[in-house]
């Protein structure tokens, strides 16, 4: 059984951080649900493929010194889990945010990214 501290490890580090294909693909499968729904400030998307073409479209629109990193402590519930992050290069963070997962059946069925105001 996998545990929401770890989903949320996961999304953040193997799927949206991992600029390797085959082992995000991979990722993907083991951690959410097939008809899982992500929503960021770009709209909604649903199903594992779909989830895939956002991790990657972002991975290759930026450098690749850009990687992300945890900020603070992840927040849990039975059922749910938020976790702070920052992108970019290390020590120099271009965006901050948050996701929050919702997990049924030890995988992720939904995820949701909130992005903090820009600076400046």
């Amino acid at each position: 059984m996998t545990t929401i501290p770890e989903l949320l490890h996961a999304n953040l580090h193997d799927v949206f951080g991992n600029r390797d294909a085959a082992t995000r693909r991979a990722a993907i499968d083991r951690i959410y649900a097939e008809d899982v729904v992500f929503t960021d400030p770009e709209g909604e998307v649903r199903g594992r493929d779909a989830l895939e073409q956002k991790a990657a479209g972002l991975l290759a629109s930026v450098p690749e010194a850009f990687a992300f990193a945890e900020d603070g402590p992840q927040y849990l519930s039975e059922t749910a889990g938020v976790l702070a992050w920052t992108f970019g290069p290390e020590g120099a963070p271009a965006v901050r945010g948050v996701d929050v997962i919702r997990v049924a059946d030890g995988r992720i069925v939904s995820l949701l990214t909130v992005l903090a105001p820009s600076e400046g």
